[in-house]
């Protein structure tokens, strides 16, 4: 069985890296980035999931993961990957909702917690 790729987009270098390197020693194949600009090159990368932070800094547009889950949600080339939308803050549920986004986690969270999101969203 080929190796699912997960798109890891996040602006706190760290994060970035734990996940990037938990989801590794799982067995994905992970890209990660630190804007929301690798978004231009989603056809080249092909992921079968996307991990999006909600506050991108280095983004440099108005545009937030809540509203670039839902262009993505709305593109029919686009609509069929699973979007994960990762904040800190206390409504992320209805960003993610808003955002037609698959699912969320809330930060910070557990190893256990990311692992579980991203299996059931691979099924």
């Amino acid at each position: 069985m080929a190796k699912k790729t997960i798109l890891v987009i996040e602006d706190d270098k760290d994060i970035r890296d734990t996940v990037t390197y938990a989801l590794e020693q799982e067995g994905y194949n992970v890209i990660s980035s630190e804007d929301a600009k690798i978004l231009r090159f989603l056809e080249q990368h092909n992921p079968n999931l996307i991990l999006m932070d909600n506050w991108l800094t280095e983004w440099k547009s108005d545009a937030n993961g809540q509203q670039l889950s839902k262009e993505l949600k709305s593109d029919p080339k686009t609509s069929h990957i699973p979007v994960i939308i990762l904040s800190a803050v206390s409504n992320i549920k209805e960003i993610a909702e808003a955002g037609m986004s698959d699912g969320y986690l809330k930060k910070p969270f557990g190893l256990e917690e990311l692992f579980d999101v991203v299996k059931k969203h691979l099924k």
